[in-house]
């Protein structure tokens, strides 16, 4: 991988993290930090999904199918992250 496929990797799941908070309901107790990070992994954990179910990653553009299905594990990762590390620091009064 080059330099500039990192980069781009890196870009896609900053993108990805953040749709992730977005398709995520409610309010998600973690920092966007973490969103961001948990979207570069996902993004990641996508594209081998995507290649896994047979999902083209070859295509000239856009790959449609293999944002979906980075978003999708974007959003269930988000999910978990903030219901195990969300609840920290909260006080219910």
């Amino acid at each position: 991988m080059t330099v500039t496929g990192i980069i781009t990797a890196l870009i896609v799941g900053l993108i990805v993290g953040a749709l992730g908070r977005l398709v995520v309901p409610g309010r998600q107790n973690i920092p966007i930090w973490l969103h961001l990070l948990v979207g570069v992994g996902a993004a990641l954990l996508g594209t081998v999904l995507a290649n896994a179910i047979g999902i083209s990653t070859d295509t000239a553009g856009v790959d449609w199918g293999e944002l979906l299905v980075q978003v999708v594990v974007a959003a269930i990762a988000v999910a978990i992250v903030a219901s195990v590390g969300g609840r920290r620091g909260v006080t219910h009064r």
